[in-house]
């Protein structure tokens, strides 16, 4: 495994390298933004002229890859104290700006014998008598909104019950592919994924509390790094336009008071 990692590791920085040989710079992105930053950088290319290159993935492991030497220009992570552990490393250009703030939602598949209930009182139910043998969340060891999702069952009282069942995405993105493709009986996924047509047809959602989950707030902070060039920067501009954060809300995400910035 540690070959592997090894391997995918330098094939990503290949592919940023070319990217960046190409003038579009390489962009690193939670993957709860997988539609609303991709509808964004394409209405940027089309005013500004200028393409970026979307990688998406969790929140975690890009920050582990900026702190050894990927060559991302900006980040957008779903946890703002991973911008803040690179600010205090000195790789990035400031402490970035607070663009949004994410929400959970429990989302039920099409089939599936649970329901899709706010207060999870039946996913309670479905443990007892069996009906969940699989339930889908990111992996909270790297995933914010996996640590969110944690937190939830947490307050419901449910972790004990469903954490031999839980089956992990290794980002928010592959969470979804897991409750939406059947292999599960549903899932806590971000709402700015779960809301796109794509996947809404594919099933039920409900929106979960954020105090059910104070102690991971899903505050998502971006910030250009060191290495930022022009484009990265206008990008970096552009994302905190009223045009761009009405993508944002659309998407499911919410916008953060001026004051929380």
């Amino acid at each position: 495994m540690p070959i592997l990692r090894a391997a995918v590791c330098l094939l990503l920085l290949a592919e940023l390298a070319i990217a960046n040989a190409a003038g579009a710079p390489p962009i690193a992105a939670a993957a709860d933004l997988k539609f609303a930053l991709t509808e964004v950088a394409e209405i940027f290319e089309k005013e500004s002229g200028h393409a970026v290159k979307l990688s998406f993935g969790s929140s975690g492991n890009f920050a582990h890859q900026l702190e050894h030497g990927a060559p991302f220009e900006l980040f957008l992570s779903a946890d703002e104290n991973l911008v803040f552990r690179l600010a205090d490393q000195g790789l990035t250009r400031d402490h970035g700006v607070l663009y949004a703030i994410g929400r959970l939602v429990l989302f039920v598949p099409h089939g599936s014998p649970l329901q899709a209930d706010a207060a999870l009182s039946d996913l309670k139910a479905a443990l007892a008598d069996g009906r969940v043998k699989r339930f889908a969340i990111a992996n909270p060891e790297h995933a914010p909104y996996g640590r969110a999702a944690r937190a939830v069952l947490q307050h419901a009282g449910l972790w004990s019950a469903i954490e031999s069942r839980l089956v992990l995405g290794e980002n928010a993105a592959q969470a979804v592919q897991f409750a939406v493709s059947g292999s599960s009986q549903g899932g806590l996924l971000p709402l700015s994924l779960a809301s796109a047509p794509a996947i809404a047809q594919s099933g039920s959602f409900t929106l979960i509390s954020s105090e059910w989950h104070t102690s991971e707030p899903l505050r998502q902070r971006l910030v250009l790094m060191k290495s930022a060039g022009d484009t990265a920067r206008a990008f970096y501009d552009y994302l905190q336009k009223p045009a761009a954060r009405a993508i944002f809300v659309r998407h499911g995400l919410v916008l953060p008071n001026k004051a929380t910035h």
